[in-house]
């Protein structure tokens, strides 16, 4: 009933919504005694705080929907180049999206693997625009599992595996691996299963940012909270079904709604704050200052549902048995050997202030891919960034990705 008490609870603030929505655009006028004390009769001070507040109203609100990457040029060497974004494989549960230019020089094929917990891969919106000055990029869209029905089956860990390698197959040999927080555990363990195998499309670099290869080290409140209990209070206090009224009504997931509750609850100072100053810029007036929080948490508030056997899954697997690292992390019958991995490069990059994914928890691949020569490893630690700033923000347009550019151009 977990699902269907949200949504009742959404259906019933909609109508409330969308008269906030409405009133700044309505025509009081002949309206009787409401013209009388119209709020935009008020003097403009207190008119634009009625405005802000009736934004406010009208924003709260989650979206299940994607947004749009919203990148339609990028500067490549002194020029501004058009972007173009087409999907080159569909599959059930994820789309691979290719960004394209047209210029006449090839540049580095590079797979960006996004998380699949809870937000979109728009997410990493100022991760592909960085990358796309110097290289041609490919993301793993994954899709809202709400909208996926029943008859297209499971997807666990070992299904996101075989996306990857569907996804590397599809963009062909000499391609580059770059994965953010989450999926760095997948990322290895397909480039692990493919260099075994002689894999032709096998890629030449890995890089993983901010992901918990080996959770034992340095464990956070988020690893703490997923070794706390066992996984049968997850599956009864966290997986619900979808409404019938959604293509994926009955397959049971784990809500974007919760893992985004979860999210605001470890900055909700932060949070409120934010949402403060929004409410002021709108008063104030001052429209570019509310645009940019609008558009974070635009971006933010888009969540998506997990399948119950990927979440459940993920909990048992990476953080509570902590299978990778300790070697015993099973694929369709066989053991990842990280040992395996010869040829492809690694790059580990660490936040110094991440709460999410602490220091040493990706630096710990290097341990693994111990057959890696040392000038195929580097490992680059950020100092005073957090989870998000690793893969957005100055310091990673600044600071880590002229690292990541040089790890892919050395592989080329």
């Amino acid at each position: 009933m977990l699902y269907q008490a949200y949504q009742l609870q959404d259906d019933l603030i909609a109508p409330f919504r969308a008269l906030a929505r409405a009133m700044p655009q309505t025509d009081w006028h002949g309206l009787g005694g409401w013209d009388a004390v119209s709020a935009w009769s008020f003097p403009e001070p207190l008119k634009r705080r009625f405005g802000a507040g009736l934004e406010m109203l009208s924003r709260y609100e989650l979206s299940h929907t994607r947004p749009d990457f919203g990148i339609d040029e990028v500067m490549v060497g002194n020029r501004n180049v058009p972007v173009t974004t087409e999907v080159v494989l569909d599959l059930p549960f994820g789309q691979l999206l290719r960004f394209g230019k047209d210029i006449d020089t090839e540049q580095p094929k590079v797979l960006v693997v996004a998380p699949l917990s809870g937000h979109f891969a728009t997410l990493l919106r100022g991760t592909v625009q960085t990358l796309l000055k110097d290289h041609e990029v490919y993301v793993t869209d994954w899709i809202n599992a709400r909208d996926v029905p029943l008859e297209a089956g499971r997807f666990g860990v070992e299904d996101y595996i075989d996306y990857l390698v569907r996804f590397l197959e599809e963009i062909g040999p000499g391609a580059h691996i770059l994965a953010v927080c989450q999926p760095c555990v997948q990322a290895l363990a397909a480039v692990a299963i493919m260099s075994e195998d002689g894999h032709p499309d096998t890629p030449r670099s890995m890089t993983l940012m901010a992901g918990p290869i080996d959770v034992e080290e340095s464990p956070t409140s988020v690893n703490e909270l997923a070794t706390s209990k066992p996984l049968s209070w997850f599956e009864r206090s966290v997986i619900a079904r979808v409404p019938g009224r959604y293509p994926g009504g009955g397959r049971k997931v784990y809500p974007g709604f919760l893992q985004l509750t979860a999210f605001v609850a470890m900055n909700m100072d932060r949070h409120k704050s934010a949402h403060r100053k929004l409410y002021e810029h709108l008063a104030n007036g001052e429209v570019a200052e509310a645009e940019k929080i609008k558009t974070f948490y635009d971006e933010y508030f888009a969540v998506l549902d997990l399948t119950e056997e990927f979440y459940i899954e993920t909990i048992d697997r990476v953080f509570q048995k902590n299978e990778l690292a300790r070697g015993t992390f099973g694929y369709r019958g066989r053991t990842v050997d990280p040992s395996a991995i010869r040829k492809t490069a690694l790059l580990t990059v660490e936040g110094g202030r991440d709460d999410i994914c602490a220091l040493g928890q990706t630096a710990a691949a290097h341990e693994l891919c111990r057959s890696l020569r040392p000038h195929l490893k580097r490992h680059h630690l950020q100092a005073n960034v957090g989870h998000y700033g690793v893969f957005n923000g100055k310091r990673w347009e600044r600071e880590i990705y002229p690292v990541v550019r040089n790890m892919i151009l050395a592989m080329e």
